[in-house]
């Protein structure tokens, strides 16, 4: 059976390497060449003997996921749909900032979390992603742009429940911000989760990257009706979880709130936030829902939402209302389905 090599670790690499005859920095070598070099096959491996580079393409899987189609939007931001290997397919959107890329990948395929604004949720879950799969997202994005080094920030925020896929996350993005690996700085990677406090317990213990939390409402009964995740973890376990939770000198917890008309937008759900943070290190993303024909709900007008962002400021919150880009590609907050117009998954 062939091993997927991206899904190991440095230490895991090496093993692997003397299983197969080779000295432990050979390991090294081929880890440096998938991680750094970006080599799509052994053949590219330059500084490594042609029979190791044969050994490594008989034993060893090297292309986890297969790019099936790329979309660009109006505004820049590319949506790429890649095939696993059983035939599922994901999405990882490339979104441009004023002097840098962000890159949004996926960590299921579909999820299990059912929030009502989510089109990926509506689907359920077909899969957990493997480590590989996780981390060749960037990897495939990255060989395809003409300065790799313009993608400077990851976030965990499209397909799936990242903590719902603990070990798999973990270990990729050991290999994301590893010198080693792809050596992108702990603090331009971030993880959105709607709230599974034990794991993000773990995560807050194993590894230090940026944690954002899908809120969206600041009572039980506005949250659990459109987060199912709510009636197991409601908000006073959520909230102690996130005050307790170890941040860096100066980070704070990002909390999404998606912001729907007459649902959770009104002056009453602006003074319940503003209650639920009080005190704690927290930057408030205000996120216009991206309408659909699949939801019963629409974003409320501009005038409410700039109300509600002033009411936050006012009460010395940073309050960012976060422009959706990628809307007319489907690649916003909320869209990704895993399928393009005319490719749907089967």
């Amino acid at each position: 059976m062939k091993t997927d090599l991206k899904g190991l670790s440095a230490r895991e690499t090496e093993e692997w390497a003397v299983r197969h005859g080779l000295e432990p920095y050979r390991g090294r070598q081929i880890r440096h060449w998938l991680f750094t070099k970006l080599a799509g096959s052994s053949d590219e491996m330059g500084n490594i003997p042609k029979a190791i580079r044969a050994l490594v393409r008989e034993n060893a899987i090297i292309n986890p996921l297969e790019e099936v189609k790329t979309l660009e939007s109006e505004d820049g931001t590319r949506k790429h749909l890649f095939k696993l290997q059983d035939g599922h397919l994901i999405e990882s959107v490339l979104i441009p900032e004023r002097d840098h890329l962000t890159l949004c990948i996926s960590s299921q395929a579909g999820c299990a979390m059912g929030c009502r604004f989510c089109l990926t949720g509506q689907q359920g879950l077909k899969r957990d992603l493997s480590a590989s799969e996780i981390i060749e997202q960037v990897i495939l994005v990255k060989r395809s742009l003409e300065d790799p080094e313009h993608l400077r920030n990851i976030v965990l925020m499209g397909m799936g429940e990242p903590l719902a896929n603990y070990d798999a996350v973990m270990k990729a993005l050991g290999n994301l911000i590893a010198d080693d690996g792809m050596n992108f700085s702990h603090r331009k990677v971030t993880l959105s989760t709607c709230g599974l406090v034990p794991e993000m317990k773990r995560m807050g213990r194993d590894i230090t990257i940026n944690l954002a939390v899908s809120l969206n409402a600041a009572d039980d009964e506005t949250r659990s009706s459109l987060m199912p995740i709510n009636w197991k973890y409601p908000l006073t376990t959520l909230i102690r979880a996130c005050r307790e939770f170890p941040l860096p000198n100066r980070r704070m917890i990002t909390f999404e709130y998606i912001l729907i008309n007459n649902v959770n937008d009104r002056n009453q759900d602006a003074l319940k936030l503003s209650r639920l943070l009080s005190g704690m290190r927290a930057k408030i993303n205000l996120i216009p829902l991206n309408p659909s024909p699949n939801y019963d709900m629409t974003p409320p007008p501009m005038n409410r939402i700039l109300h509600f962002q002033d009411f936050l400021v006012k009460h010395h919150f940073t309050a960012i209302i976060r422009k959706s880009k990628g809307r007319d590609i489907l690649a916003a907050c909320g869209q990704l389905t895993g399928a393009f117009a005319g490719n749907p998954e089967g």
